[in-house]
């Protein structure tokens, strides 16, 4: 019997931390924590950076669950306002950021380009990116909360770069389900909170 509740412990305490099946399985990834101990599932991309393989799950202000849920920050991690984004990578200590928007985009481009990119309008990268792809980025659809009002988990996942364009708003990258493609959103609203993945340089 102590085998399977071992086990069962590892499971439960992978799925409460977003990790479970995206590192372990997947050549050059790693489970680390970060300075702060949070826990980090990570691999390098082929753009030659560290990105982080789940949506990020670290409690700052403002910063959100879909629907005011606990289960949905474990399954689609929290949700950040820009101002937040630029805050939360950087707690974490060990040289994490949060990506600018070149980085998203010349990251996404060696798995095909977003839709102004690419000839198939973005979907040999949706298809690598996403939550089970060949890249092992696992780009889940946790979608978003404006205006008070949470919308379009399981159609869109958003995420947040660090550029910006003016003090109102700034690019997004948009991995849109019914498409099957993904997408760079020139102009978000700033006070919008979607998802965030961190990357480095090592």
């Amino acid at each position: 019997m102590t085998p399977i509740r071992m086990c069962v412990v590892a499971i439960a305490v992978s799925i409460a931390f977003g990790t479970l099946g995206s590192a372990d399985s997947i050549p050059g990834s790693a489970n680390d924590q970060s300075a702060s101990g949070t826990p980090v599932s990570s691999r390098r991309l082929a753009d030659g950076k560290e990105w982080m393989t789940a949506n990020l799950n670290v409690t700052a202000s403002p910063s959100y669950c879909y629907d005011d849920a606990e289960l949905n920050c474990r399954r689609y991690g929290r949700l950040y306002t820009w101002a937040s984004a630029q805050q939360v990578c950087q707690s974490l200590g060990g040289g994490w950021r949060l990506p600018t928007d070149n980085e998203w985009r010349q990251m996404a481009k060696r798995y095909g380009g977003v839709s102004a990119d690419s000839a198939d309008k973005g979907k040999a990268a949706f298809a690598a990116l996403q939550s089970g792809g060949t890249s092992g980025f696992n780009a889940v659809l946790g979608g978003n909360r404006s205006d008070g009002q949470y919308a379009r988990v399981e159609a869109h996942g958003f995420y947040w770069t660090a550029s910006d364009n003016d003090p109102r708003t700034a690019p997004f990258y948009n991995f849109g389900q019914n498409g099957q493609a993904l997408h760079r959103q020139p102009g978000g609203d700033k006070r919008m909170a979607i998802s965030v993945r961190c990357v480095r340089d090592r």
